[in-house]
């Protein structure tokens, strides 16, 4: 139809909103307002709890552009992602990570789909729940993508449910993760990360000038080692005076789940997820140490990201660890996740697969 329902109560949804150029689709409920872009990988730009007025995600410096505007004055494969990062949650796939070469094409940083226009179309719109279905097909691999996100009256958690098809006629190797910042003011010394336990693997070199982790321990979360010997305990969100730039992943996960609880605000933001297929939760801390392109110490976010694979070096390398997905030909691989707003001054003990939040209280 032309027009759709225009209600102000209950659940509630357009694709009818253009931002920046690019074509958006609002859902939202009595708790929660999800912004997404359409037509730049149906990115999840502002996810919101309205109760508070408070957006979980992180913002890149430049925000959201408009490719159309924008011509980037080189052609890297890491700046180009770079040049039109808002910050935000992305789909990261085929390839997760730093631009490598498969099968004869450019993979850049995390292609390929969070550059790419979806298509989007309104599966339920009532009062009692809303539903949109967004899908996209890769250029350079065969991979046909689709995510239904969905949102029930008075509930405060969205409800992603995704496939993943090989269209070709041969295996096809890739990396999928749930690249997801958060970001201040939310963000701060004051958060705690709650995960079922598992095992931490620091980066296994170091990258950045100022990298404070002991690159390459693994052992149990959340207690590692820093450079200079003494230990840090990565549950603990530490200021911006921090002042470091590092990554870390955790694996062997009992249960699929992290909260991130800002105990001065008694709000939180948690994601349950399914370990068979996402194996590892990568963790960025950029933590005012961001220094050099493309942040030059602007920035003070943390990603907390569930992975198929690692590290976050790029599909090649996730094939020479033999963490890559190979998808043989027409398989497909479903995957649902949950991403939820909840009040706690404390922490979380548990997130059930539905999304619900078993809180420290």
């Amino acid at each position: 139809m032309h027009y759709q329902h225009e209600r102000t109560y209950g659940a509630r949804i357009s694709d009818d909103w253009t931002f920046r150029g690019l074509k958006t689709v609002v859902i939202e409920n009595e708790v929660l307002r999800i912004v997404v872009l359409a037509d730049k990988g149906a990115d999840i730009y502002q996810f919101v709890h309205k109760p508070t007025d408070t957006d979980f995600m992180w913002r890149s410096p430049w925000g959201v552009r408009d490719p159309r505007r924008f011509t980037p004055s080189t052609g890297s494969p890491t700046n180009v992602w770079l040049d039109f990062y808002e910050g935000g949650w992305q789909t990261a796939l085929p390839g997760g990570g730093f631009p490598s070469v498969y099968g004869g094409a450019d993979m850049g940083l995390h292609a390929e789909v969070n550059t790419m226009p979806w298509d989007c179309v309104i599966l339920q719109d009532t009062p009692e729940r809303v539903s949109a279905r967004f899908s996209v097909r890769t250029y350079r691999t065969p991979f046909f993508f689709q995510k239904t996100l969905s949102l029930s009256s008075g509930s405060p958690v969205l409800e992603i449910d995704q496939s993943l098809l090989n269209e070709g006629e041969e295996p096809v190797h890739c990396v999928w993760g749930e690249h997801i910042a958060l970001g201040a003011p939310f963000l701060g010394e004051d958060c705690v990360i709650d995960i079922p336990g598992g095992t931490v693997i620091n980066h296994h070199e170091d990258f950045h000038p100022n990298n404070k982790l002991q690159a390459g321990y693994e052992g149990p979360w959340p207690n590692v080692p820093l450079k200079d010997g003494s230990m840090h305990d990565l549950s603990k969100v530490p200021g911006r005076e921090w002042d470091s730039y590092d990554q870390s992943y955790i694996t062997d996960m009992p249960e699929g789940w992290y909260a991130i609880t800002n105990t001065a605000l008694g709000l939180g933001f948690g994601v349950t997820f399914p370990t068979d297929v996402y194996k590892y939760l990568w963790y960025w801390q950029s933590f005012g140490g961001g220094y050099g392109h493309p942040w030059y110490g602007r920035t003070y976010n943390a990603g907390l990201e569930p992975f198929t694979s690692y590290t976050n070096e790029g599909l090649v390398n996730a094939i020479d660890n033999g963490t890559a997905l190979l998808l043989q030909p027409h398989q497909r691989i479903e995957a649902s996740v949950r991403a939820t707003a909840y009040q706690s001054a404390t922490g979380v003990s548990g997130i059930t697969p539905q999304g619900r939040v078993e809180t420290k209280d």
